[in-house]
C-alpha cells in the first residue's frame, strides 16, 4: 500500500500514518520524492483500507500497489533513485565505469590497475578478497588479506571500492572497506545476506542469477529495502541458456523492461555476460545504447596469468580504447560520461 503526503507534512502527521500502520503489524518506510513524501507499507495490508488514511492529516492519497515487488516499483516512486557518493553519483543520467580485476591477487597487481583507471578518470575500482567459486578447487580470494589491500588502493587512489560479500559472517569485515557491496549472482536469493545487507546504509550491487528471471531479480532487490536499505544498483550479467558457444547470454532486453518497471539504478556486466575477451568491448557499448547506468568491466594488467576470469578480462590498454568508443556513444544515448 502506498501513502502519498504532502510535501508539506508534520513529523507528526507522517508519525501518525506510521503508527496506524504498526498497529496492524505492518511495517512502513518514507520514500522522498521531488514534489512529494510517500510513506510505502508492507506487510500483511488486508485488514487495512484505503479509508484508513485518505481522511488523516497531511495525506493526498492512499493506494494499493498491484507489483509483488512494492517497494522498488515505480508505482511506489516514479523518480530514478540517484546514489551518491561523495559527489559521484550513480542514477542521476551520469554513466559510471565499475572497472578493475575479478580478484584481488596481489598489492603490485591491484596498485598497477587501480593506477593506470584511476588515470583514465575511473572512479569505482572492483576486485574480490571473497570469491564464491563454482568448483571447491579454484582461487577462493585473499579473503582479509585482500581487504586489506582494497583499503590501501582507498586511501591511495581515492577509489570508491566494489567488492564482494560472500556470506554473512564475513559481512562486518567487508561493511569496513566497501563503497559497494556486491552480491554476486549465486547469492542473489541468500536471503539471509540480503537482509543483512538490507541492514545497512551501504549500496549494495545486485546482480542478476544465472536462472533468475527479472521478477526474482526485483524480489531479492525487495528484501534489501524491506531492511530500510534503498541504495539498491541492479546488474544484468547474463543467464544460462542453451547456447554453449558463450559463456552466459547478456539479456538486454532486461534493462528497458527494468527501467520502466523499477527506480533503481541499472548496471550492465558485459565480461560475465559474454565471457569472451574480444567481445567484451560490443557489449559494453550495446549495454550503453540500451539505456544502462553504468557498466561492470574486469580490467587485469596480464589476463593471461589473472588467478581468476582472465579469459573475459581486457587488459588496460583494451579498456582504454573501449572508453574512447563510449564517450562517443553515450551523448548519443543522452547519458553525461
Amino acid at each position: 500500500m502506498l501513502i502519498v503526503m504532502n510535501l508539506n507534512a508534520t513529523e507528526e502527521q507522517v508519525a501518525s500514518v506510521r503508527d496506524k500502520a504498526k498497529e496492524n503489524q505492518c511495517s512502513s518506510h518514507i520514500i522522498y520524492g521531488d514534489s512529494k513524501i510517500a510513506i510505502g507499507i508492507t506487510g500483511e495490508t488486508r485488514n487495512l483500507s484505503t479509508d484508513d488514511f485518505i481522511l488523516m492529516d497531511g495525506v493526498v492519497d492512499a493506494m494499493r500497489v498491484s507489483k509483488k515487488f512494492k517497494l522498488c516499483s515505480r508505482e511506489m516512486k516514479a523518480e530514478d533513485t540517484v546514489i551518491d557518493f561523495d559527489g559521484d553519483k550513480i542514477g542521476d543520467g551520469s554513466l559510471q565505469i565499475i572497472a578493475g580485476p575479478c580478484s584481488v591477487e596481489s598489492r603490485d597487481q591491484l596498485f598497477d590497475i587501480a593506477g593506470q583507471l584511476k588515470e583514465m578518470g575511473i572512479k569505482f575500482f572492483r576486485a574480490g578478497a571473497y570469491k564464491p567459486r563454482s568448483s571447491p578447487y579454484a582461487f577462493q580470494g585473499m579473503k582479509e588479506k585482500g581487504l586489506e589491500l582494497l583499503a590501501e588502493v582507498k586511501k591511495e587512489f581515492g577509489l570508491h571500492i566494489v567488492t564482494e560479500a560472500k556470506d554473512t559472517e564475513t559481512l562486518p569485515q567487508v561493511i569496513e572497506v566497501a563503497d559497494i557491496i556486491q552480491i554476486g549472482a549465486r547469492n542473489m536469493q541468500n536471503y539471509s545476506l540480503l537482509e543483512k545487507v538490507g541492514q545497512t546504509q551501504k549500496a549494495i550491487f545486485l546482480k542478476r542469477g544465472m536462472a533468475a528471471s527479472i521478477e526474482d531479480l526485483l524480489m531479492s532487490a525487495e528484501y534489501i529495502l524491506s531492511q530500510g536499505n534503498f541504495n539498491v544498483i541492479l546488474c544484468e550479467r547474463g543467464i544460462k541458456t542453451f547456447e554453449t558457444w558463450t559463456r552466459n547470454t547478456l539479456d538486454l532486453n532486461a534493462i528497458p523492461v527494468l527501467k520502466k518497471q523499477t527506480h533503481l539504478p541499472i548496471f550492465v556486466d558485459p565480461s560475465h555476460g559474454i565471457g569472451i575477451r574480444d567481445k567484451v568491448a560490443p557489449m559494453a557499448m550495446a549495454g550503453v545504447a540500451c539505456g544502462a547506468d553504468g557498466l561492470m568491466i574486469e580490467v587485469h594488467h596480464n589476463p593471461d596469468k589473472a588467478l581468476s576470469d582472465g579469459v573475459q578480462s581486457l587488459t588496460p590498454t583494451q579498456f582504454k580504447a573501449l572508453l574512447d568508443k563510449i564517450k562517443q556513444l553515450a551523448p548519443i544515448v543522452d547519458k553525461i560520461f
